[in-house]
């Protein structure tokens, strides 16, 4: 399943690359964008996942869920077809595609692809994680002065009145904050130790899933804000190396 998962988003990341610069841009909000690129990558998906694993639920971001009845709903795959559709929609080369598989209601494995840059990061229940193949661990930071942190923008922050409080806390206390503008390969940095930590409001199951896998795998941390057991459908999230992880928490109580 690992393999078919990277050949698949390998292959949704190519429609993404052959589409780049030249996309139809329509809005499903106020603020929310969707590409034609979304819609071809999330078909390329589906249909993939239909032929090898029919009997499979899938939930998908463009899609809604879409359950095969009959099936198997204990397996369940969660994809985003292009994580960053805003940075996509204006030419900003960081973007991606993500898949993770949840059986039984644990996410069992869960891979990002980076047509920019080709990374592949990839993680498997029990057997770690890695990035075009090789093993990747979290940082070693231990204090979060010396942390450079990374978050992203909730769409409705302006209604979130303890968001802008937490960015202003970790810009004082961090060596710095990023905002790339995908949750997923934030994420991914982070197993990969680019990053020391992440936080986020208002994220969907998609955004999150595979990332919070590799984070796991790598030998970090995934909570809530007060340090309870995390899941995916329900937000926010803050993610760590675990070394810096009390500290973020402080920030965010």
């Amino acid at each position: 399943m690992l393999n078919f998962a990277i050949e698949t988003v390998q292959q949704a990341g190519h429609i993404l690359m052959e589409k780049f610069g030249r996309i139809t841009v329509m809005k499903k909000g106020d603020i929310n964008l969707v590409t034609e690129a979304d819609l071809a990558s999330e078909s390329h998906i589906i249909e993939r996942i239909r032929s090898y694993y029919p009997k499979h639920s899938i939930l998908a971001e463009e899609s809604g869920e879409a359950v095969v009845k009959g099936g198997d709903t204990s397996w369940k795959w969660i994809i985003d077809p292009l994580d960053g559709t805003t940075n996509y929609a204006h030419g900003y080369p960081c973007f991606c595609v993500t898949i993770a598989l949840e059986h039984d209601g644990e996410i069992v494995l869960g891979v990002t692809f980076d047509p920019t840059r080709d990374e592949l990061f990839a993680a498997e229940r029990g057997r770690g994680a890695t990035l075009n193949g090789k093993p990747i661990r979290v940082s070693s930071t231990e204090k979060l002065g010396d942390s450079l942190i990374v978050t992203g923008f909730p769409y409705d922050f302006k209604q979130k009145p303890n968001f802008a409080r937490h960015l202003n806390e970790f810009l004082f206390h961090s060596r710095g904050v990023r905002r790339d503008g995908s949750a997923a390969i934030d994420m991914a940095y982070v197993a990969c130790g680019r990053f020391d930590g992440f936080w986020e409001e208002g994220l969907n199951p998609w955004d999150v899933a595979a990332g919070t896998l590799l984070i796991e795998e790598a030998g970090g941390v995934v909570s809530y804000y007060d340090g309870s057991k995390y899941s995916i459908y329900s937000p926010p999230i803050v993610a760590s190396n675990g070394g810096i992880h009390s500290q973020m928490l402080d920030v965010l109580k």
